[in-house]
């Protein structure tokens, strides 16, 4: 296993619902799941992770259920 180490801006969030409900009263563009971690952030910083090859996933509100759609290639 290789290991990716960046430095980003994010807010983290002890789970996923609260990370989708910062995002209505924050400046960040995505929630997202990282490394086990629920995350904020802007596009930029997410941008950052994707170009790292880091594996993430983007967290939604369907419908109230909360989903997570996998970021980048299979």
């Amino acid at each position: 296993m290789q290991i990716h180490e960046i430095t980003i801006q994010a807010t983290e969030h002890p789970n996923a619902h609260e990370a989708l409900q910062h995002l209505e009263v924050s400046g960040d563009d995505h929630a997202i799941l990282v490394g086990g971690k629920y995350l904020t952030a802007q596009q930029a910083e997410v941008e950052k992770i994707a170009a790292a090859g880091i594996e993430f996933a983007y967290l939604i509100d369907h419908q109230g259920k909360i989903m997570t759609i996998p970021a980048g290639d299979p």
